[in-house]
């Protein structure tokens, strides 16, 4: 899956956690993107079978995208840890590196990174 996908997957399932409905509107919005932009990665994440969206409606994740999004979390949620507490880098820029990383990382690497913030 492409990082941009991540991160509309992360997004929408974030945005059902905290709202419990997620539109196009509240998509684009909280990526600074446009309506035609999430209307295409719907399409994507639609097809690939991660979500279910509703024309004009709400948009759901399916079991799949419920499991591919929270795995795409934890990746976060562990970087995010480690670069904060293990390397003691402030915060907000753990955060947002964590961001970045999470797209990119092998699986290896990540497992040792979790591997190390479980201790």
């Amino acid at each position: 899956m492409t990082e941009s996908l991540e991160m509309y997957l992360e997004t929408i399932s974030l945005l059902h956690e905290k709202n419990r409905v997620t539109r196009v509107t509240d998509i684009a919005k909280s990526l600074s993107v446009s309506k035609p932009s999430v209307h295409v990665a719907l399409h994507e994440l639609e097809r690939r079978g991660f979500i279910q969206h509703e024309s004009y409606g709400e948009v759901f994740l399916t079991p799949a995208g419920k499991e591919a999004s929270a795995a795409i979390r934890e990746r976060h949620y562990t970087l995010t840890a480690f670069l904060r507490d293990d390397l003691g880098v402030p915060p907000d820029i753990a955060e947002k590196d964590a961001c970045r990383i999470e797209h990119v990382i092998s699986e290896e690497t990540m497992a040792r990174i979790a591997l190390r913030c479980r201790r």
